[in-house]
């Protein structure tokens, strides 16, 4: 069974290059990560966008355990305490920062689609306050003007399983199950776009990975060639 990685890898990576002596394998192994990425480190293509995070004080890694790896390029570090992953059980919905602004679109859709769902269900998935929603409500939150609505799911806020629970929910405590049984169509057709929204996401994100996988590779040749091209004198 392998072990976990470091909380934060490319961190924790960066540093080890940094501050130790151990191969590029060792610290690609430990770390879960492609050589390829420890050695763009440690040619500064990219350790320029992470800050070091530093294992043995977060308690991953011991001294004795990285004088053990340097002393032995064969030896495979032993991670010394598996990082702790913090899961928020209670409280509102996190958002990340960079979704933050889509917040009140979201409410908005909901609001004029659903009118159904209470500001309670509303604030729960979308993680908002009572206030925003009414504010949105009656037009009198402060960016109404450039506030439009968009399906909560595209934009990343929620999920679609969340979404239809919610409105599941809302419409049988309303007594319009019946009425909702009629949209099934805009479900499938708003399920359609997501899938493919999702796709091209994922599509993108491959291809951007495939092409820092290939300036990764090519930098690394070009740096080896380099090297022996040196020791060859020429």
């Amino acid at each position: 069974m392998s072990q976990p990685t470091p909380l934060m890898p490319h961190a924790t990576a960066s540093w080890l290059v940094d501050n130790t002596a151990l191969t590029f394998e060792q610290i690609a192994e430990f770390c879960g990560l492609h050589m390829l990425e420890v050695q763009a480190m440690a040619d500064d293509l990219a350790s320029s966008k992470y800050t070091g995070r530093d294992p043995v004080r977060a308690g991953e890694l011991t001294m004795e355990e990285i004088e053990k790896g340097q002393a032995n390029p064969d030896y495979k570090l032993r991670m010394h305490k598996a990082p702790v992953t913090v899961s928020r059980t209670k409280g509102p919905r996190y958002t990340p920062v960079s979704k933050r602004q889509d917040k009140p679109d979201g409410i908005a859709w909901i609001l004029r689609n659903h009118p159904e769902v209470s500001d309670a269900q509303i604030g729960k998935l979308i993680g908002t306050t009572r206030n925003t929603i009414a504010a949105i409500r009656d037009r009198s939150h402060w960016n109404i003007a450039n506030i439009t609505p968009k399906d909560p799911v595209t934009l990343g806020l929620c999920s679609q399983r969340e979404l239809d629970a919610i409105v599941a929910k809302a419409a049988k405590k309303a007594g319009i199950e019946e009425d909702a049984a009629g949209d099934e169509r805009l479900v499938d057709d708003r399920e359609a776009l997501i899938e493919e929204l999702r796709a091209e996401r994922e599509a993108a994100a491959k291809a951007a990975s495939e092409a820092a996988q290939e300036a990764e590779a090519a930098a690394w040749l070009q740096a080896k060639r380099a090297a022996e091209a040196e020791e060859r004198g020429e």
